[in-house]
């Protein structure tokens, strides 16, 4: 056992699971404003949980882990159409029983044009050499709609700011902090969100219709005001739901948009999200471009 402790103690690499690191991935698509270059924008929003990294040690207590997470996006063909190598070291520790280690999160943007991708991730925790790699694909589909269509519907960790000027966290006028995994955690009572609407004939007035309603049955509904479509771009939308009356667990947003005169549904779009009444949840995005 003195052995053990010796050999433990010299190596200085403790690990908090034995499982293998995990690699968290959400997309956002919205369509391009490239009049010349149809396609889209794709937003990738990525979490890393560091619980299960391993830390090794620096210095007399203190301990740091490190992860690669390697993105690409991959073509109908296999071949690359994006990759990118991020490599992330979370804060140091002073003690790694800390139970408290912070996800770490960061937002990619790139542009595609309209095709069928496979978006893949991959993680590798530098400090273990087996069980320590983990690879996530998801189908991706970039598609100009044909008809009145929303974005997908991205969760926001506070209200969406007016602001100027061109930034990965910037999208039709507004900054916006996104909440990663559409979490909100302990004391968070307000669901925020960001959308946009393509394919409206400008001048052409609709009504908008909110409903956030959780698995068993809770639900919260609100009526926006009247919105008139911007000329030849995209209709940002921003707006916030109460979630005092819903209870911990999973919940859905459904947004319906209708013609302001006669009141015929046009399109609608959902995205889940989850409630946490005892677990904070992760810190929006981090600066990495």
């Amino acid at each position: 056992m003195r052995f053990l402790l010796l050999l433990v103690a010299l190596t200085g690499v403790f690990s908090a699971q034995a499982g293998p690191p995990k690699l968290l991935l959400e997309v956002a698509r919205f369509r391009s404003l490239d009049q010349v270059q149809k396609g889209g924008e794709i937003e990738i929003a990525v979490t890393v949980p560091t619980q299960p990294l391993t830390y090794r040690q620096r210095a007399p207590k203190s301990f740091q882990s490190s992860a690669v997470v390697e993105l690409s996006i991959l073509k109908a063909d296999g071949k690359p159409a994006w990759q990118e190598t991020v490599t992330l070291k979370p804060p140091v520790l002073t003690d790694t029983t800390i139970s408290i280690k912070n996800p770490l999160s960061f937002l990619k943007r790139v542009a595609l044009p309209d095709g069928t991708y496979t978006l893949r991730g991959r993680i590798r925790d530098q400090y273990r050499s087996t069980n320590g790699e983990t690879i996530v694909e998801q189908p991706l589909v970039v598609a100009a709609p044909k008809s009145v269509a929303f974005s997908d519907i991205v969760f926001l960790a506070r209200p969406a700011a007016k602001a100027a000027g061109e930034s990965v966290f910037n999208r039709g006028g507004y900054l916006l902090t996104r909440a990663p995994g559409g979490s909100y955690g302990r004391g968070a009572d307000v669901a925020f969100f960001y959308t946009e609407l393509n394919q409206l004939p400008a001048s052409r007035p609709v009504l908008l219709h909110y409903n956030l309603a959780s698995a068993d049955g809770n639900a919260v509904d609100a009526d926006g005001p009247p919105v008139t479509p911007q000329t030849g771009r995209p209709t940002p939308l921003v707006g916030q739901l109460p979630l005092v009356s819903l209870p911990q667990g999973s919940f859905a947003l459904t947004i319906e948009v209708r013609d302001a005169a006669t009141k015929k549904v046009l399109a609608t779009q959902r995205q889940t999200g989850s409630r946490s009444l005892t677990d904070f949840a992760p810190a929006g995005a981090g600066g990495l471009r």
